[in-house]
């Protein structure tokens, strides 16, 4: 709740009990209906719980109580904690998966072995919320159901986002070395690229075998017995 006071209920009541701020200022200050601070006072709201007085815990000043019982159009102000709590760190874990949908995770998981299989077993349960042991039995095939299991993809199923499963793919492409093909650097083209109906193969021109120059006299001299001279031919 924006700027408003710690347990706020307990706040109201001890302000009803202790002050004389009217109903408005102190549902303003405590971020309740003005109705539930009237319900407050006539003991029909709240019943049982102890006020809090927010002088001793800091959270308002005294003089500004005072300044709003002389002026009823003053709104009390909240003091600034001093005190700075740190953010709790979120605890890193397997996904939570809803229990409606706990029973396709077999299925899922079957489909990244065999679509993704250069994914690691921490990332499969980073997308899906299971466990290595569950992984491990569906790979063995000693899973309970595994004679049953269909592959079925996450993101269909709603157990994890598309962008969530490119991000892993991603990451583990660039953690797998590149493969050399024909130690001439050249690398081999992602699978999407390959299947696909627009891949064509590199053109790679034939080459010819180099010619030698021609030597004249050569040639002349293993047809010698053949050629003729033009005398011959006017004869």
């Amino acid at each position: 709740m924006v700027n408003a006071p710690l347990m706020p209920k307990a706040t109201a009541v001890w302000l009803v009990e202790n002050t004389a701020l009217t109903f408005d200022q102190i549902a303003d200050f405590c971020k309740l209906h003005v109705l539930e601070v009237k319900g407050i006072a006539d003991g029909e709201v709240a019943q049982g719980i102890k006020g809090l007085d927010p002088v001793t815990t800091g959270q308002l000043a005294r003089e500004e109580i005072e300044r709003a019982e002389a002026n009823p159009n003053h709104r009390l102000k909240l003091l600034e904690s001093k005190v700075r709590l740190p953010e709790p760190k979120r605890r890193r874990g397997p996904r939570y998966t809803p229990v409606s949908k706990r029973q396709d995770r077999p299925n899922a998981i079957l489909w990244l072995l065999r679509n993704h299989p250069e994914l690691k077993d921490s990332q499969v349960m980073r997308l899906v919320g299971t466990t290595k042991t569950t992984i491990d039995s569906i790979k063995e095939r000693t899973h309970w159901n595994a004679q049953n299991l269909t592959p079925m993809d996450p993101v269909t199923l709603g157990l994890c986002s598309q962008i969530d499963l490119d991000i892993e793919v991603q990451r583990s492409s660039k953690d797998r070395p590149a493969a050399v093909a024909g130690g001439d650097g050249a690398t081999l083209l992602p699978a999407d690229v390959t299947t696909g109906g627009g891949y064509q193969e590199p053109f790679v021109p034939e080459r010819k075998p180099r010619e030698e120059p021609v030597d004249l006299e050569t040639v002349f001299a293993k047809l010698g017995g053949s050629r003729k001279t033009q005398h011959d031919d006017d004869e």
